[in-house]
């Protein structure tokens, strides 16, 4: 039996694939663990630099697996919490993940495929790419999802597509936000790899607490409070050993020494 997860890594690249293609790369509770702790694991080793997120055969992620959503139809209120809670648990990891991650949607990505897009910090597709929120053909929302979706694609566009469940196709996922670039097929690696590059030519921390930084101004309300909190972290950064190098090599006219 195939493992639904391949974790291959190239240098200070790690690629998660999801690896059930004869099942569209569905999510069942195997999955769902094993790129959690993939996830984690590569959050921890100071060797990653970069995250991407693909899927092995036609599609990149078809959501829920039938046979898994069978199972939860049939079973407890309480034990369908802890299942959500563990799908939950997965989109935190990716969307807080101490890494630059980066989605290569090279086919359908459907409910929680929609999720994983949305969670990673930059998303290419190509244009034969469909996505839809499809829950609610089921009588359910993408409530797990939710927020990851609703911050990529804000909240007038997700009232729409939650409740529809409406498929749509690359151009539009683009236009929304869901995704931030479309390449024709034969492209995708060569876009993958410029952006991988220029992460690896970002400085390690610098690129590693940038979504963190976002999210903390976005959800921020006190003027006052972001200021000094902003102030804080910009001297702090400019005395860290990595900011000290940056300028120094900005300066210098050089290369910094993360720059491999």
């Amino acid at each position: 039996m195939n493992h639904p997860l391949l974790s291959l890594r190239d240098g200070p690249v790690a690629r998660l694939r999801l690896n059930r293609p004869d099942l569209h790369n569905a999510f069942d509770a195997v999955l769902i663990a094993a790129l959690t702790g993939a996830l984690e694991a590569a959050g921890a080793d100071d060797g990653v630099r970069v995250v991407v997120i693909e899927g092995e055969g036609a599609s990149f992620s078809a959501g829920a697996d039938l046979n898994w959503m069978r199972g939860m139809a049939a079973a407890s209120e309480a034990d369908n919490r802890e299942d959500s809670l563990a799908l939950a648990r997965l989109m935190r990891t990716l969307n807080e993940l101490p890494k630059p991650t980066i989605a290569r949607v090279h086919g359908a990505a459907f409910g929680g495929g929609v999720g994983l897009v949305a969670c990673c910090d930059i998303a290419i597709g190509v244009p034969e790419a469909k996505f839809g929120l499809t829950e609610s053909k089921l009588g359910l929302l993408p409530a797990v999802i939710s927020p990851y979706v609703i911050e990529a694609i804000g909240a007038r566009q997700a009232r729409r597509w939650f409740a529809s469940a409406e498929i749509f196709d690359a151009a539009v996922a683009q236009g929304i936000g869901l995704l931030h670039q479309v390449v024709a097929a034969d492209a995708l690696d060569a876009a993958v790899a410029r952006q991988t590059g220029l992460l690896l030519k970002a400085g390690p921390h610098a690129a590693a607490t940038a979504k963190a930084l976002v999210r903390r101004v976005a959800g921020e309300r006190d003027g006052v409070r972001l200021d000094a909190d902003n102030a804080a972290l910009i001297a702090r950064l400019r005395v860290s050993a990595e900011g000290q190098e940056g300028l120094s090599a900005f300066l210098d006219k050089r290369a910094p020494g993360w720059v491999g």
